[in-house]
This record gives structure tokens, sequence and C-alpha cells, in this order.
């Protein structure tokens, strides 16, 4: 898959990392401009990084009616963003109560990225590597992304251990998002990390918010569903009579793989009562780009 190559370094200090998302500083400011890719930076012009094939759960969710912040079970959502940290290099790294990095060890770490694209929120969508490439492409320079090399990736290595969920989307090349999918099989078939809490796919019965957020593990998108749903309830309830119909308005449009039917979230979320399953595995699903 054709990528364009950034250097730079991933910064902490100041910031909120979780498992799937990092602040990167690119070596030469001008490379999105030169790539076409429409990111949004900061005033040190950093950016965030969206990592590519993967969902970690999450650390600081604002639903959209929310007055507060959501999250997931600390054990997987904080191991996620750790395991991540670790991987780019980083060690003894402190946080406020509001999750803010106040200290890390280096201030920063060597890394670089491999991106095509920004999503909606001026993310840079990209695989994510700590220290130096092989080879010598130069920096901005276009570079064919092979499976050797996506396996090198923090993304893959994350989801080869279990800290993360697959979470793919139509741009990724099928031969990546096979061998992704591959990871991601393994790993559940292992039980390890999240895999061994998971009741995204054996169903779960909902009775309470705190449910939600202490205890339940499951597919981050299908929990950031659940909370846009319970917070346009302002009385605290958790039924989940309305909750096909939001799903169908919300518009999650995906197709399936292998079989290749074109359909929506809602579609593959089974209700029933307070029961409610994703009826296929994730790794088989292929969200459209918004």
């Amino acid at each position: 898959m054709p990528m364009t190559i950034v250097k730079g370094t991933f910064r902490i200090v100041g910031a909120s990392p979780d498992g799937d998302s990092v602040r990167f500083y690119p070596e030469d400011v001008g490379v999105w401009a030169r790539a076409g890719i429409a990111v949004k930076a900061n005033a040190a012009s950093g950016v965030q990084l969206r990592l590519d094939a993967i969902d970690a759960l999450e650390t600081h969710y604002t639903p959209p009616h929310a007055n507060g912040m959501w999250r997931q079970p600390a054990e997987f959502g904080d191991g996620a963003a750790t395991a991540l940290l670790d991987l780019l290099g980083f060690s003894g790294v402190s946080r406020d109560e509001r999750g803010y990095v106040t200290a890390a060890t280096p201030a920063e770490t060597p890394g670089y990225i491999l991106t095509r694209f920004a999503d909606k929120y001026g993310r840079a969508v990209a695989m994510v590597y700590a220290g130096g490439r092989r080879g010598r492409a130069a920096d901005a320079s276009t570079v064919y992304l092979g499976i050797d090399e996506m396996r090198r990736a923090v993304n893959y290595q994350l989801l080869a251990a279990g800290w993360v969920y697959p979470t793919f989307y139509s741009k990724l090349y099928f031969d990546l998002r096979s061998d992704l999918a591959a990871a991601a099989t393994a790993a559940r078939d292992a039980k390890s990390g999240v895999w061994a809490a998971d009741a995204t796919l054996p169903g779960f019965t909902l009775r309470s918010r705190v449910q939600l957020t202490d205890e339940l593990v499951i597919l981050p998108k299908l929990f950031r569903r659940l909370a846009e749903y319970l917070t346009l309830d302002e009385t605290g309830k958790v039924s989940l009579a309305g909750f096909p119909a939001f799903l169908a308005a919300h518009g999650d449009t995906l197709f399936t793989v292998p079989a290749g039917q074109a359909t929506s979230l809602g579609t593959l979320v089974a209700r029933r009562g307070q029961n409610v399953q994703l009826t296929l595995p994730p790794e088989q699903i292929v969200f459209q780009e918004a």
C-alpha cells in the first residue's frame, strides 16, 4: 500500500495519550501540505495521530450530549495506553487527575509514521513506529507498506498482544487487513488482553451506567454508541428500548468480509430487552470512512 513517510518525534507531556492516539511532531512542518494531508496541528506543529486498524478502550470519551467524560474499564483502557507509551520508548510516565501527562522519561522519543490521509477530526491516520526506518527513504517520500513492515508497527503489536480491538476502515488495503485480522483472531483464541474478559461477542445484560463504564469490556465503537444513546436520557435510566432505532439513525455504514454485504452497524447488533450482542466478529467488519 503506498504511504507517505513522515519522520519526527513523539511528545506526551501536557497531552493525554490513550491506547490508540498520541501526539507527533514532524521534522519538517511543511510535509503535510506537500503530501496533501489536511491535518490539524497545534501551535508547536504537533499533530494528533489516530493509529490505523485498532481501537483501544476509551479512557476519556465525552458523548455529544453529556456533561462529563465517560470511560471504559481501567485495566484495559489504561493498560493499552501504558503499552503504547512503552513501545514508543517512554517510561516513568505520571499523569494528573484528568489523565494529562505531567512527566515522562525521556521528554520525547524519535520515530516515524506511514500515512495517507487525515480523518474528519484532522488526525493523521497512521501506522506508527518507534525509532528509525530501515533503508534510505527520504522524509515525505512515498513508500510501499507491506506485511513485514506493518508487523513492526506499534498498531500491530498492540493488536497481537490483545490490548486493543480490531477496527477496520475501507481505506486499509485487503492484504494488510487480512493479516491484522489473523493477529486479532489469534489473540482472541489465546484469550489475551481484552479477549479474556470480552462481552461483545458473548453478549451482555446492561443493568447500569456504572456497569458500562467500570465493568463491561466491549468493542469501543459499541461502547461509544451506547454512551451517546444513554446520555440522551437525563433521568439516568438505562432502558435500551430505543437503542436499535438510535443505531439505525446514526448511520455507521460498513461492509462485511468475506461475504461483502453492505449494511450498517445496527443490523449487526442484536438487542433483546436489556441484552446486547455483536453478531459478527469485529475483524469481519469494515467501516466506511466518514
